[in-house]
């Protein structure tokens, strides 16, 4: 880090300090991924390394411990307690408990810096894994959509209005968002977000904000919404293969078409006229029709009934010129269950469903900052997996996040020495590599809840007014 023009004695705290909860030591798996030069340089470029007490370094990783952690952990006061902590350990003297020197700094961090990292993360974890967790050495890439809510305030409203349906001063302001998701890592490649409603909102238009995600070779596996003639041929186009459920509203007759087996032939789909949103340049570039192979299994679910899906794919044979059999599509596409998981982590978990700035710009950067998180523990994960010669996804995230906030503190403020370095990393990582996800074979269970829950109505008024009711003596709402 003497390469660059900032660490100093006043700046102690480092980068290396900031990550140094979530990654390996080096020499050992994934360790060069979130490399704190790298982190230092990503700042350095965004023109965004500043302060004395609350430098780049530490904000990061303050920020980074509150969308890891959920209630009283997740304030900013609490968040500046562990600063003060830290300055207390190390230097032996805290800092002002008031939050609003932190606020201001967290809102210095550069959201381009951070969403860059977290795409880094994403990128670099896929390219170091190894080849039997990819399908027929391929990269699989998982396709799908979410909405989050933030706090009512007038700036958010603006940027991401509410849901129409709901009268002004009820509803929450929502945005929708679409992520690129590894199958192979479950690192977020990248995201794209806008309104919940409105042109150009929609999940596929938030798609072709997030085509540079996919390389040549990759394939794209996604449900039914994507699953139209503009998607599949853009993607084609960037020699991507594609492994979408069919549209509903499109017929399927398996008598047509050049048959490969049972449920297995091929199709053609023809161009259709131009929407309006495609410039007539881009609409002439893209092929006047495009050949699929087209499948059909039925999906068998204990308690459920029996599903019927029709896929759509691009995939023929392997790289070893092996014809790709239906099993093994049926068995891609029933993958894809794997990015409703992971976006139920994200916003679970790590409680992005509920966002709690108060700005669009800060909103954005805790997204940033939460996905740049998300992306380290899973790094994590991969590298105890490969230590252990495991899928990552035998591995249980929260689990992995437990861990990794046992030690955040202890990490960031411990010297040691490199071998007691590498044999702590190593026992966190054998740790981690033993919460596995249980397998529970047909297991289903009824959508009821058991725990009852308080017996309040739903607002139908803006709070103002129904305090001047309240006010009143009017509670009939209640």
């Amino acid at each position: 880090m003497s390469g660059l023009p900032y660490q100093s004695k006043q700046h102690s705290f480092s980068f290396k300090q900031a990550v140094s909860a979530f990654l390996a030591h080096d020499g050992l798996p994934f360790s060069e991924v979130l490399d704190a030069n790298h982190i230092q340089a990503v700042f350095v470029k965004h023109n965004n390394l500043f302060g004395r007490t609350y430098t780049t370094a530490i904000v990061l990783w303050a920020f980074m411990s509150q969308v890891l952690r959920d209630g009283k952990e997740a304030a900013c006061q609490s968040a500046v307690s562990r600063i003060s902590c830290y300055y207390q350990l190390m230097r032996g003297h805290s800092v002002d408990p008031d939050t609003r020197d932190y606020c201001r700094a967290r809102a210095k961090l550069s959201e381009e810096a951070l969403h860059e990292l977290s795409c880094d993360v994403a990128r670099q974890a896929e390219e170091q894994m190894q080849t039997e967790h990819l399908f027929h050495g391929k990269h699989a890439k998982l396709i799908d959509g979410a909405t989050v809510l933030m706090p009512d305030t007038a700036r958010n409203q603006a940027a991401y209005p509410q849901n129409e349906s709901q009268k002004p001063g009820i509803g929450f302001p929502i945005a929708r968002m679409v992520a690129v998701i590894s199958l192979a890592t479950a690192c977020v490649i990248d995201a794209s977000m806008g309104k919940y409603a409105g042109k150009g909102t929609g999940e596929t238009s938030l798609l072709r904000q997030l085509m540079h995600c996919f390389n040549p070779g990759d394939i794209a596996v996604a449900d039914r919404n994507f699953g139209n003639f503009w998607t599949v041929a853009l993607l084609m186009q960037r020699g991507v293969d594609i492994c979408f459920r069919k549209k509903s509203g499109r017929p399927t007759d398996f008598r047509k078409g050049r048959r490969l087996g049972k449920n297995d032939h091929l199709v053609v789909w023809q161009r259709p006229p131009k929407p309006g949103w495609m410039s007539r340049e881009d609409y002439d570039q893209l092929p006047s029709s495009i050949q699929l192979r087209e499948i059909r299994y039925v999906l068998h679910r204990p308690g459920r009934k029996q599903t019927s899906f029709v896929i759509v794919t691009t995939l023929y044979e392997s790289t070893d010129k092996q014809t790709i059999k239906l099993e093994e599509l049926a068995e891609l596409y029933g993958s894809r269950w794997n990015v409703e998981l992971d976006l139920r982590s994200i916003k679970t978990h790590m409680n992005m469903h509920y966002l709690r700035c108060k700005s669009p710009e800060m909103i954005h950067r805790e997204i940033w900052t939460t996905l740049l998180a998300y992306n380290t523990i899973r790094t994590t994960i991969a590298c105890a997996a490969t230590l252990c010669g495991m899928n990552p996804r035998q591995i249980s995230f929260v689990s992995a996040c437990q861990i990794v906030l046992a030690n955040w503190d202890l990490a960031a403020s411990v010297s040691m020495s490199r071998e007691q370095q590498i044999e702590i990393h190593k026992l966190k990582l054998i740790q981690i590599s033993q919460c596995r996800i249980g397998t529970r074979p047909g297991r289903f269970e009824p959508r009821v809840l058991k725990k009852r829950l308080k017996n309040y109505p739903l607002m139908k008024q803006p709070r103002a007014e129904l305090k001047q009711r309240l006010a009143k003596g009017d509670n009939s709402f209640e």
